[in-house]
């Protein structure tokens, strides 16, 4: 069984052996069919040999083709290569061709009509042998997601059957099971046993590399099903739950045949796949900027933070990341040395632990500044729900499970909840910012995280930060 990563990486080396392929194809199809010339390798051969197949492999990962190569079938990569070759081909054109000085311009239809077909043709050949490769291999079960199955009654039974007994695997590999109240343990026998779902499902989920999770509950079940659903958003899983299930999560979710076992999958995130790399690409980007930028702020703000009080120039708290991944996050201290002596405590506008120029800072969000580097090296991102600390994240689960959805995505400097709702100061006031979060999750696209950046600034200039 090969691991995504590997998978990626193969596809990866494919693509770039075909685009250079493609491209030595194209530069003779050009001398000798379009030009009508004799065929001679010119200056930008070798250079182009190079330089345009690391552009294709900018498209295609742009389009999120090597996240998890595992999840191509035929019709994606279909999809993928035909979108794909005809955004690269117009880009090429005009960065490649249209200097050219020519005495027809039909040439130039000619040229743009050989650049398509020749790289979506080659391109759709390999990644189509490649996929077919990969399918027939998850349906002769010699490859798939390690799946874990939540219950363990007759509903889990009958499903467990129905994906065993398939002709052709849907490409689950069944690894064990657990259940909610400890004593339904029909798949015994049948499936290892992971214990009860209710007291360490984030652990067992960890431990045994699970990638997807079949929910097989009774209806009546609805709040359990919900809470699940809740927890198990923080993690990159794939969540499915029976098909009369749909009307408990009617919205959140898609429909999808798996060759026979008609299960929904939970559809938790909705912004694109080139939006999130693109996202990752302008988070890199900004920071480097922001962090050059500030240097003269970092100096002054630290000289500011010495003088206003004993104790380092830096604070570094850990929090809760993507996927639950605790890291620490940086921030400029505005309190006195040894404000929560006595545990974990939110802080308030009336907060006596805050020194005077720590009002200030945190009245234009100046504290956050240093977080910059929390975005360069990928724990954080310029938008997104706020961290939280795991003391505080215990206490909003007990009231609203959701709030674990929020940590499926990367914490940000600035969220919506923040520009909409400010800090929050008990874990009420948590759980009513988490709503404008939430929101923002399912709602999530590159246009909205540029709203929220423009928002933010107007907090900062006009000093309503708190």
């Amino acid at each position: 069984m090969f691991s995504k990563k590997k998978l990626g990486a193969l596809l990866l080396i494919i693509d770039w052996l075909v685009a250079i392929a493609a491209w030595a194809s194209f530069y003779y199809v050009r001398k000798v069919y379009i030009e009508h010339s004799e065929f001679s390798i010119g200056s930008a051969y070798y250079p182009g040999l190079f330089i345009i197949p690391l552009f294709w492999i900018a498209i295609f990962a742009l389009q999120g083709t090597y996240l998890d190569a595992r999840r191509l079938h035929r019709m994606k990569v279909l999809s993928l290569t035909f979108f794909g070759s005809i955004v690269g081909t117009i880009v090429l054109f005009f960065f490649t061709l249209i200097d050219d000085e020519v005495d027809d311009h039909t040439l130039f239809y000619q040229s743009i009509l050989w650049l398509f077909s020749i790289h979506f043709i080659y391109f759709l050949i390999a990644r189509t042998i490649f996929a077919s490769i990969l399918v027939k291999s998850i349906h002769a079960r010699k490859n798939g997601f390690r799946t874990l199955i939540i219950g363990g009654n007759e509903k889990a039974v009958e499903i467990v059957n129905e994906l065993n007994h398939m002709k052709k695997s849907s490409g689950q590999v069944l690894v064990g099971f657990v259940n909610l109240n400890g004593t339904d343990k029909l798949l015994e026998g049948t499936l290892p046993y992971f214990g009860k779902a209710d007291d360490k499902l984030e652990t067992i989920i960890r431990k045994h590399n699970i990638e997807e999770v079949v929910i097989a509950l009774e209806n009546k079940e609805h709040d359990k099903i919900h809470t699940l659903v809740a927890r198990m958003g923080g993690s990159d899983l794939k969540i499915n739950v029976l098909s009369d299930m749909f009307d408990i999560l009617s919205g959140s979710v898609k429909m999808t045949n798996i060759y026979g076992a008609l299960l929904i999958e939970v559809n938790a995130d909705v912004m694109p796949v080139w939006q999130r790399v693109f996202k990752r690409f302008i988070d890199i980007a900004a920071s480097l900027i922001a962090i050059i930028i500030l240097i003269p702020f970092y100096i002054v703000t630290a000289i500011l933070v010495k003088l206003s009080s004993p104790g380092p120039v830096l604070f570094f708290q850990e929090r809760i990341g993507r996927n639950g991944v605790p890291f620490k996050i940086i921030k400029f201290r505005t309190m006195y040395v040894d404000a929560e002596k006595a545990g974990p405590q939110l802080s308030s506008s009336t907060d006596k632990r805050i020194t005077p120029i720590g009002k200030i800072m945190r009245k234009l969000r100046l504290d956050e500044f240093p977080q910059f580097f929390n975005v360069l090296i990928g724990d954080m991102s310029l938008v997104g729900p706020r961290p939280e600390r795991q003391f505080f994240i215990d206490k909003i689960v007990e009231t609203d499970p959701q709030f674990l959805q929020l940590t499926k995505v990367r914490p940000g400097i600035t969220s919506w909840g923040q520009v909409k709702y400010g800090y929050a100061e008990t874990v009420d006031q948590m759980l009513q910012r988490m709503k404008y979060d939430l929101l923002y999750m399912k709602n999530r696209t590159l246009a909205l995280d540029f709203k929220i950046m423009l928002y933010t600034i107007g907090t900062i200039i006009k000093a309503k930060g708190k």
